[in-house]
């Protein structure tokens, strides 16, 4: 019993990798590089520490992730963490459920939000605004061409632009990949 934790939950997790991570006194300097290891940013998680295994990847995969999440402009970032939670739910990734449902909680103060689509699953029940967004987000994430036009309408009856929806389809996407990169790579657990 590997002790893996399978149910959502906005409490935080431990994510275990399956294979060793980089040992960060032993890193070459290009994965140094590709994990931004700086005198004051020492910090270093074991999932970044894992994807380091591949620098090439991994100095792309991080401006991109933090340029789509953690843009300026756009999307709020709430909005942007609704959207991981959908397709973190649609392809059951707990860990990451774990972690963006609980950083959409501190952006929004919405725990009710987060205690509907636990309940609900990839069919919550919420109020009109959020239902657009994890509607859309979870039909991209079942597949690209489960999103209609009234999964678009819906978000432009809520106030959304052609901009925002364009974060909203990268921030689901860019979770499908990390979601698959976390189940295939380790596992969450609660210790």
């Amino acid at each position: 019993m590997s002790g893996a934790v399978h149910e959502f939950t906005a409490r935080p997790l431990r994510w275990v990798p399956y294979v060793a991570p980089v040992r960060l006194e032993e890193a070459t300097a290009e994965q140094r590089d590709a994990m931004k290891v700086t005198p004051s940013n020492k910090k270093i998680s074991d999932y970044v520490l894992t994807l380091a295994h591949d620098p090439e990847s991994l100095a792309v995969r991080s401006p991109l992730f933090n340029a789509i999440m953690y843009g300026k402009e756009g999307l709020p970032p709430g909005e942007r963490e609704l959207g991981a939670v959908a397709a973190s739910v649609v392809n059951r990734c707990v860990y990451c459920v774990s972690v963006h449902a609980a950083r959409y909680i501190q952006l929004t103060k919405r725990e009710d939000v987060i205690a509907a689509i636990f309940d609900g699953g990839e069919h919550p029940e919420l109020d009109e605004y959020s239902q657009a967004i994890f509607d859309f987000a979870a039909a991209l994430s079942q597949t690209p061409s489960a999103v209609r036009a009234e999964h678009v309408r819906a978000l432009r009856d809520q106030g959304l632009g052609e901009g925002d929806i364009i974060d909203l389809i990268l921030a689901s996407s860019i979770f499908g990949w990390a979601n698959r990169l976390m189940h295939t790579l380790g596992e969450p657990r609660a210790d």
